[in-house]
């Protein structure tokens, strides 16, 4: 199904520039962006993939990853197809390469998917599995069915996008978990397609001008962004312009996509990533696609207590209250928190919308 886009406009040479992301794509009639999913078709800009999914499922919030809004309770997540960057190690490819729109075979309009979700008990609905920014006239319908019925709203993105699409989007976001992919606009350019500015630009966005929740991943491939040098310069640039309390996650990378002779990450790479961000003051860090439970776990950054115990996606110790604080020195612990912790565990549920 194709709906009207919105951030376009005519160049004086006939073709019309889409002004989603810093690609702006200028095409002729017919002519689809990089993205594959926005096409010029009767002089406007519309998504063609409006309504139509590669599947829904049910995860744990902790896999989007999101350690710091409402931990344990189930998410209702999906994703379409395309994506705006080319990421040569990308470890959701056949979804965001995918060129072929008939795989999008799931459908369900705004109001369907927010149903579903209070249907299911989720808290929350995912825009994720390839970048929401792409899709955004549906992602921002569906946001908006879902604030009806009180279901919050998740961007899993690489916040590859320009000003006016940002201001679009993220009012209808409550939170979201960025993909800063690496630190230099050599390994952008060479391996992402894109640009690390407006990544940067988006996060402090997100600081300075929102009340979005947001969280921050790295996947660390060997050799490529793992240098003490770039995680140096990383997180101290996080400190310096978001501030202390701004969750960063360090994943494990695997052979995928082009980059298949890449060795895996190894476990002391991100382990020292997380020494690193931590000894730059910053107060809540993670490794992931690793089995280690005192990487996942949360902290009190004041008094060192085991705030959140996890084991996977499974959540043992619980030493907040029911304000936030620690229970041993009554720090803040930031984030967006219930009374009591949700219990969906590591449950992977799939979902139909439509026979």
């Amino acid at each position: 199904m194709s709906k009207p886009g919105r951030h376009w406009h005519h160049l004086a040479d006939g073709r019309i520039q889409c002004d989603v992301c810093p690609r702006y794509c200028s095409l002729n009639e017919g002519q689809r962006g990089l993205c594959f999913v926005r096409k010029r078709e009767n002089r406007q800009i519309v998504l063609d993939t409006y309504g139509r999914s590669s599947g829904f499922c049910i995860d744990p919030i902790e896999k989007k990853p999101l350690n710091h809004f409402f931990p344990g309770t189930p998410i209702l997540s999906f994703g379409t197809a395309g994506c705006n960057l080319t990421c040569k190690f990308c470890q959701n490819w056949d979804i965001s390469k995918s060129r072929e729109t008939d795989r999008l075979m799931d459908q369900a309009s705004p109001e369907q998917i927010a149903r579903a979700a209070k249907k299911e008990g989720c808290l929350s609905v995912a825009y994720t599995y390839n970048d929401p920014v792409i899709f955004l006239e549906y992602a921002v319908d569906i946001a908006q069915a879902c604030k009806a019925l009180g279901i919050y709203s998740v961007a899993v993105t690489a916040g590859y996008m320009t000003a006016a699409a940002r201001h679009e989007f993220y009012q209808y976001m409550d939170a979201a978990n960025v993909d800063l992919k690496g630190f230099s606009e050599s390994f952008y350019q060479k391996l992402c397609g894109g640009q690390l500015q407006p990544v940067l630009e988006t996060l402090k966005y997100l600081k300075e001008e929102t009340d979005v929740w947001f969280e921050i991943t790295t996947l660390l491939i060997p050799g490529q962004n793992d240098s003490e040098q770039e995680l140096e310069a990383m997180t101290q640039w996080v400190v310096e312009n978001l501030g202390h309390g701004v969750p960063m996650h360090f994943t494990a990378f695997h052979p995928d996509w082009k980059m298949t002779r890449l060795p895996r990450t190894p476990a002391s790479t991100l382990l020292h990533a997380r020494e690193i961000a931590l000894k730059n003051g910053i107060h809540y860090v993670y490794v992931g696609n690793i089995h280690d439970k005192s990487g996942s776990s949360t902290y009190c950054h004041h008094c060192g207590q085991t705030l959140i115990g996890r084991d996977w996606y499974v959540l043992s110790d619980w030493n907040l209250s029911d304000t936030g604080n620690c229970l041993q020195c009554g720090t803040p612990c930031l984030g967006k928190f219930d009374q009591q912790p949700g219990n969906w565990g590591s449950r992977r549920k799939p979902v139909r919308m439509s026979s």
